[in-house]
């Protein structure tokens, strides 16, 4: 499979070299750094665009794919105030993405757990929810995408909380989410219920950007073979 890397910073030179390793061709490599474009005939050539930029090139990124009718694989996060335009051109224009706020494989067993946890908590009583997120301190967006999906998934299945907010004094309705910067962090999530006698957390800390890089070529895999808007769920099918 031929595959053009849109960002080559860690993460794209990670996914650069599992995708070698797993027998496919980087044809183009689209950054500030690099003399490759849209336009050019290694981008031309790619089966499917990986893309991992940041939040405020991304959309833009995908819409400049699209014109050339290229499936996407997507890890940037920021930018889902427009994902509504991305399912559109999906729907009704034939185009391909794939969106994960993280592709790695841990952290989508993580979102299941947590939902299940959720739900679990609707049938007992004294337990308050909140999570805490630690990444490097190059990253743009905080919280995370990953927390942000966390919450989603607790907010969907927890009667009583409709939100979540990085404000210390949250309200009932809100679940509360703290950040931290530190040094090279690949990324750490927890979920911690805590009443007056005990804490649960539900907790993943990823070693390196390795599982992650891993799960972006194994989404772009799935990508070449399939159409429309697609997720982790569909290529995991939990």
């Amino acid at each position: 499979m031929n595959i053009a890397l849109i960002g080559y910073g860690k993460m794209g030179k990670e996914i650069e070299k599992i995708a070698i390793e797993r027998g496919h061709t980087i044809t183009a490599k689209i950054d500030m750094q690099t003399d490759d474009t849209f336009d050019g005939k290694g981008f031309s050539a790619a089966d499917v665009a990986i893309e991992f930029t940041m939040p405020d090139a991304a959309y833009n990124n995908f819409v400049e794919c699209f014109k050339r009718n290229k499936p996407v694989v997507s890890g940037t996060t920021g930018w889902l105030h427009k994902i509504d335009n991305i399912k559109d051109q999906c729907q009704n224009n034939g185009q391909t993405f794939f969106y994960a706020s993280n592709y790695s494989v841990g952290v989508n067993i993580l979102f299941e757990i947590n939902k299940k946890m959720a739900q679990l908590m609707n049938s007992v009583s004294g337990y308050e929810v909140r999570m805490e997120e630690t990444h490097h301190i190059h990253k743009m967006d905080s919280p995370s995408g990953t927390a942000i999906t966390l919450a989603q998934g607790i907010i969907d299945n927890l009667d009583g909380k409709k939100s979540w907010t990085e404000d210390t004094t949250p309200t009932d309705e809100q679940i509360y989410i703290q950040a931290f910067r530190e040094d090279e962090v690949p990324g750490i999530h927890t979920v911690i219920y805590e009443s007056e006698v005990d804490e649960i957390k539900i907790h993943h800390s990823a070693k390196s950007r390795k599982g992650f890089a891993l799960g972006a070529v194994l989404a772009a895999e799935f990508t070449a073979k399939n159409k429309g808007m697609l997720g982790m769920g569909d290529m995991l099918k939990f």
